[in-house]
C-alpha cells in the first residue's frame, strides 16, 4: 500500500485539550495529532474488548455535509450503494470508486431529517470518512455544485467525532444523552440534542462499530465536545487511544485507507462487501466492480492472516504458497491479546483464500509458518 504524505502543519482535534490533561501521549495520524495512548495501551484495549466500555475521539475523520433535492440523484452515481435505498434516521456503509472500479474512499453516509427550503423538503446528508480520504471525497463531489439543486458544506472543522464501544456502550451512551439507545438498530441513526437541556436536535447519534464490539457514534458541534467527553467518562467510558484501536480494528477486519487499501484496488478486492449493491444501476467504475463480480471473483482479496504464536512480522511481508509461489503481501499486522497470537490482514490470490490454508510468511531469510483465516479475527458484539 502506498503512504499518504503528512502535512506539515499539524490539525488538532476539539478534545486536543482534554487528551492532554488525562495524560495522553499523543502522535501525527493523517496530519492530525491524537492520543496514541493514556497510559497502558493493554487497559485501554480490554476496556473495550473484554466487556466494558471505551471512548475514542475520531474527530479527525472528516465530515461532510450533503443536501438537496437532487442529492441523491448525483450521490447516486458517485457511490456503489444505493442511496434510494436510504430511509430517514438511518446509515450505510459504500465506497467512491474511480471510473476504472478501483477505491478513492470507504465512506459511511447517513440520512439526516429532511431539510425544508423556501421551495420544497429536501433530503440531507453527512458523509463520514476516514481523514486520509477526506480531501478526495470533497473534492469529488464539489464539482457537481453547479450541476443542480446540491448543496456541499464541509463541516469537519465544526463538529467533533466521538465514538463510544463496548459490551456496555448501550447503557452508557442512554445515561448521558437520555435516548433509549439499546433500542437502535445497527443501522439507525437519530438526531438528538446535546446538551440535553437545549432544544435544538443538531447533534447525530448512530449504532455503529469500528471495534467489531457493539458501539455508538456521537457528532456534536465542536464547542461540545469536551462536556459530551467528560459526561461520558463519568458514566464509565475510559479513554482509549489509537494504539488499541488498531489492534481492535484488525481483530475485527477492517481496513484502513493508505495501510490496507487505496486508489490501485478495485473495490471488491477490499472486503467491502456490504458496501456494493449489484441491482442499483449506473455509477462511476460500475461497469468493471459489476463485470468481475460476473465473472465469478476477484483475482485477489483481502484475508486474515493468524500465526500460531507472538512473532516478530512487518506489513509488506511476502505470503508464499507451500510450494513456493508468492501469492500476496502483508498489509496490517499486530498481536491479539484475545487470541493470543500475531494476527494480520493482508492480500492473497484467489486460489489460496480457503480459511486453515497453510502459507509461509517471508521475514528475511526466515519463513514463518501461518495459515489464511475468514474475517474477522474476533467476533464481537457488534458483528
Amino acid at each position: 500500500m502506498t503512504q499518504a504524505v503528512e502535512p506539515t502543519e499539524k490539525l488538532k482535534s476539539p478534545l486536543d485539550e482534554t487528551h492532554l490533561r488525562l495524560g495522553a501521549e499523543m502522535r501525527l495520524r493523517d496530519g492530525w495529532s491524537v492520543p496514541g495512548n493514556y497510559s497502558d495501551m493493554l487497559f485501554e484495549y480490554a476496556s473495550v474488548r473484554e466487556g466494558g466500555v471505551g471512548l475514542i475521539d475520531l474527530s479527525s475523520r472528516g465530515r461532510i455535509l450533503v443536501c438537496g433535492s437532487e442529492a441523491v440523484q448525483f450521490l447516486n452515481g458517485l457511490i456503489t450503494n444505493d442511496m434510494k435505498t436510504l430511509a430517514e434516521h438511518s446509515w450505510m456503509p459504500a465506497a467512491f470508486p474511480n471510473v476504472q472500479g478501483r477505491l478513492i474512499a470507504s465512506v459511511r453516509v447517513i440520512r439526516l431529517q429532511d431539510v425544508e427550503t423556501d421551495r420544497n423538503v429536501c433530503p440531507a446528508f453527512l458523509i463520514d470518512t476516514e481523514a486520509a480520504t477526506h480531501d478526495r471525497v470533497l473534492k469529488t463531489i464539489e464539482r457537481f455544485t453547479l450541476a443542480g439543486d446540491f448543496r456541499v458544506a464541509d463541516v469537519t472543522n465544526h463538529t467533533a467525532h466521538i465514538t463510544v464501544q463496548g459490551i456496555k456502550a448501550p447503557q452508557v451512551v442512554s445515561d448521558v444523552v437520555g435516548v433509549e439507545a439499546v433500542e437502535f438498530a445497527r443501522t439507525e441513526a437519530r438526531q438528538i440534542s446535546w446538551p440535553r437541556n437545549e432544544v435544538s436536535d443538531d447533534s447525530t447519534l448512530l449504532r455503529a462499530t469500528h471495534t467489531g464490539e457493539d458501539g455508538f457514534d456521537l457528532i456534536v458541534k465542536a464547542t461540545e465536545a469536551a462536556s459530551l467527553w467528560d459526561a461520558l467518562h463519568a458514566a464509565g467510558g475510559r479513554p482509549v487511544g489509537y494504539d488499541a484501536l488498531e489492534m481492535l480494528r484488525i481483530e475485527a477486519g477492517i481496513p484502513r485507507y493508505g495501510i490496507d487499501m487505496d486508489e490501485s484496488n478495485v473495490v471488491t478486492e477490499t472486503a467491502l462487501d456490504d458496501a456494493v449493491s449489484y441491482t442499483k444501476g449506473c455509477y462511476v467504475g460500475q461497469e468493471i466492480i459489476a463485470r468481475i463480480k460476473y465473472r465469478g471473483h476477484v483475482a485477489k482479496k483481502l484475508t486474515g492472516i493468524k500465526f500460531a504464536q507472538a512473532v516478530r512480522v512487518e506489513a509488506g511481508a511476502a505470503i508464499k504458497s507451500m510450494d513456493d509461489k508468492e501469492i500476496g503481501r502483508l498489509t496490517s499486522t499486530t498481536y491479539s491479546p484475545h487470541l493470543g497470537r500475531t494476527i494480520a490482514l493482508g492480500y492473497a490470490k484467489y486460489d489460496y483464500l480457503t480459511p486453515d490454508t497453510d502459507v509461509k510468511i517471508i521475514v528475511g531469510d526466515e519463513q514463518l509458518a501461518a495459515q489464511v483465516t475468514a474475517l474477522p479475527f474476533v467476533r464481537g458484539t457488534g458483528l
